[in-house]
């Protein structure tokens, strides 16, 4: 009877491991790869103006979150471009699997209530929120694949939720220093 759970959990169906590798993968990887795209041409435009017209505080905060959103946004592109690269055979899920390592799937974002969050730019607070689903999404996906022990961490705790880190990450940024 103890071998029963095994030959079971051999036989399980992971069903992200199957929607990774196979055609039904293609609107996950056309989401990612739009959701770049939007935020690109969103930062080098319309962002840039908005940007300007925000306080210092508030200024100083968007541009903690774009780099913490472009960064979030190229991990998550380099993560399904591995996946894409498995799907159609360039890789093996092995060679995957160790270039995936490189990947980081945790990338944080401010608290709402951080100072200066209210005043940023409902098309960038937006792109902030979709991004951090798609990462937790994507998380999932890989714990799931991969089993890499990794704690799934809900789109809510990505947001951090202590005021002094938030201002901390601030001036960090502020003064060019990690």
């Amino acid at each position: 009877m103890m071998n029963e759970p095994s030959r079971e959990s051999a036989n399980t169906i992971k069903l992200a491991e199957r929607r990774v590798f196979s055609p039904s993968f293609k609107p996950l990887y056309n989401e990612g790869m739009g959701l770049v795209e939007q935020a690109a041409e969103y930062l080098d435009g319309a962002g840039r103006v908005e940007a300007k017209k925000l306080s210092r505080l508030a200024a100083t905060l968007y541009a903690a979150e774009s780099m913490r959103l472009t960064t979030r946004l190229m991990q998550i592109a380099s993560w399904l471009l591995l996946q894409r690269a498995a799907n159609s055979g360039e890789m093996t899920r092995d060679q995957v699997a160790s270039e995936k390592s490189k990947v980081r799937l945790d990338t944080a974002s401010a608290h709402d209530d951080a100072a200066g969050w209210n005043e940023l730019p409902a098309d960038f607070v937006d792109l902030v929120r979709r991004s951090l689903r798609l990462q937790a999404h994507v998380r999932r996906m890989d714990d799931e694949i991969y089993g890499n022990g990794a704690t799934v961490v809900p789109v809510q705790a990505m947001r951090r939720s202590n005021p002094v880190s938030d201002q901390i990450s601030l001036l960090n940024t502020a003064f060019a220093r990690n």
